[in-house]
């Protein structure tokens, strides 16, 4: 890769600011360093190892006073690196990938994206802080990352074992489809006779159902702890369960803190409407990015709420009479309940923000 010249190394080092910008990747992050007017002055790649992440560090401050980063997959490639950074005392950002326009002009290398993320910081075009990827957030991440994929795969073996009880003995078969799903797991689970390839077959997936499910109570059991120790009084809001609670606390991350207000989550949970005018025509979209899972979350509350609270209820009815279709209303009331939530993710805020009455959503 590219160095810096003796010139450009002993004329960036008197104390001038520069900005680092890094294409991350699974096995090595290019890096690229900028001055504070722009001038592009190296590049190198380095492992994705600690030593690697030190050996970058020290590298880009010899080119003078080092407090800004873009790093690239804050969430995923990058997240080592970005906590790394923020133990060092350097302010990290996120930095989005390269405009395919802009690719298409320039080509596409990491150096040229390392220094893309670099030039997004110095301009001011990324400005947004990152999760921290450290604390009970990124602990009930990795927990129900865990979960997902047992319910899955839960999913799957009792589908199979439907499907196999199907083309069994009609007379195995007959004694146990009428069973109830769980009555038939735990039937499956004890037959004996396992010379027969398909009974065999049954019994297996029926234990590795149980084992399944087992691990599921397991980290339900886990995520709601980590929840009722991090943020208890959300789970005492209307609506609100462990699988909830948990989706939009690790939306949120453990420094809920750079959401600068109650409009900033309702965007990161897909639930701010996006304007869509031109000329005459001044309209607003629904918003279809943020972060999906949190926007689920928000929804099932909304639908909980339409059963049980009344005020709820009352709030369909009259909003109905205005000439709101359901649908439009569900997405009043989720950006209502992102509101609400906001007010428990930030204690601070919480006492100065009076809470909004449903008929300002």
């Amino acid at each position: 890769m590219t160095q810096a010249t003796p010139h450009q190394h002993r004329d960036s080092c008197q104390g001038e600011d520069v900005v680092v910008g890094v294409d991350t990747h699974k096995d090595v992050h290019v890096a690229a360093v900028i001055s504070r007017l722009g001038e592009r002055l190296a590049h190198q790649s380095f492992p994705t190892t600690a030593a690697g992440y030190r050996q970058l560090l020290n590298w880009a401050r010899s080119f003078g006073v080092l407090r800004r980063a873009g790093v690239e997959c804050t969430g995923s490639y990058g997240a080592a690196l970005s906590r790394f950074l923020r133990r060092e005392g350097i302010q990290v950002i996120e930095v989005n990938q390269p405009d395919r326009a802009m690719r298409r002009k320039q080509g596409k290398n990491d150096a040229v994206d390392a220094d893309a993320a670099a030039r997004a910081v110095l301009s001011g075009r990324a400005i947004t802080m990152p999760k921290t990827g450290e604390g009970p957030a990124a602990d009930m991440r990795v927990l129900r990352l865990a979960k997902d994929s047992a319910v899955k795969a839960r999913t799957q073996a009792v589908n199979q074992l439907k499907a196999v009880l199907v083309g069994t003995d009609p007379e195995l078969r007959e004694s146990l489809s009428s069973l109830s799903s769980s009555v038939l797991i735990v039937r499956c689970a004890e037959l004996t006779h396992v010379e027969d390839p398909a009974v065999f077959t049954l019994r297996l997936l029926a234990r590795r159902i149980q084992q399944l499910t087992q691990e599921v109570k397991e980290l339900t059991q886990r995520i709601a702890g980590c929840i009722r120790v991090f943020r208890p009084e959300l789970l005492e809001v209307i609506g609100v369960g462990p699988d909830s609670a948990a989706a939009l606390l690790i939306a949120a991350g453990d420094n809920p803190d750079r959401l600068a207000s109650e409009a900033s989550f309702a965007a990161l949970c897909g639930v701010s409407p996006v304007e869509q005018s031109s000329g005459k025509t001044q309209r607003r979209r629904l918003n279809r990015g943020g972060n999906r899972q949190a926007n689920a979350a928000l929804y099932r509350i909304v639908i909980t709420r339409l059963r049980r609270d009344q005020r709820t209820r009352a709030y369909l009815e009259r909003r109905t009479k205005d000439g709101k279709s359901k649908r439009e209303i569900i997405r009043c009331l989720k950006r209502y309940v992102a509101r609400e939530i906001y007010r428990h993710i930030q204690p601070a805020t919480a006492a100065s923000t009076p809470p909004a009455p449903l008929d300002a959503t």
